[in-house]
């Protein structure tokens, strides 16, 4: 569950940067946000 919503995270991420940059500390805000889920999931070894 947290690696699909880090997944789905991460490519907002690159969405809204592209199409978004002037809103870049949201945008950074949910990059941080997705690999902290990523990371947790790989420490958990599920």
């Amino acid at each position: 569950m947290l690696f699909t919503i880090g997944i789905i995270l991460i490519i907002l991420w690159l969405v809204g940067f592209i199409a978004f940059p002037t809103i870049g500390w949201f945008i950074h805000v949910l990059l941080v946000i997705a690999i902290i889920m990523v990371l947790l999931r790989l420490i958990r070894g599920k």
